[in-house]
């Protein structure tokens, strides 16, 4: 059992502080976290948990070490099927998308997460939601739409509540 942990840079500190809570429970519940070794969100996330596949886009990102530190040619080619300026993007950035492949769908890219929590000011669940302020998390959040895996974006109310519906445990 495996989720994708991800979000936008600019989450709010107590957004911040309920990630690691979450990465806490769902560890208890037996789950690994996916995560992609960046600042803020991915960190708050891992602060939660000790299991977990960091997949960084090279090795050293971010002065991060982890055994998955490198992005597969098959994940590039997920990732250009999804993003829709991919022939634009930098070598540097479109490593960074790749990683995202490795986040939800695993380091097989054949092992989906079972779903991604997320924080983006927009709220952002489904690739139809995506916009300006989805930013860098818009990548995952279209690659989880598109293989059918739940998003619960902690800017929207009901997230937490949906999660643990979603869990099949109480909420709070």
């Amino acid at each position: 059992m495996a989720y994708a942990g991800a979000g936008a840079r600019n989450a709010p500190l107590p957004v911040l502080r309920r990630m690691t809570r979450i990465a806490q429970r769902l560890e208890a519940r037996g789950y690994v976290l996916r995560t992609g070794g960046g600042n803020d969100t991915d960190s708050a996330f891992e602060a939660g948990c000790a299991r977990k596949e960091v997949f960084l886009p090279w090795p050293g990102f971010n002065g991060r070490v982890s055994a998955f530190d490198s992005v597969s040619e098959e994940a590039l080619v997920v990732a250009c099927a999804v993003h829709p300026a991919f022939h634009r993007l930098t070598a540097e950035a479109r490593l960074l998308a790749g990683r995202e492949s490795h986040r939800i769908l695993g380091a097989d890219l054949r092992t989906p997460a079972d779903f991604l929590v997320c924080w983006t000011p927009d709220g952002a669940e489904c690739e139809a939601e995506i916009g300006q302020e989805t930013g860098e998390t818009a990548l995952a959040i279209a690659l989880a739409d598109r293989w059918s895996i739940p998003v619960f974006n902690l800017a929207r109310a009901d997230a937490l509540e949906r999660l643990a519906a979603w869990l099949g445990v109480p909420a709070g």
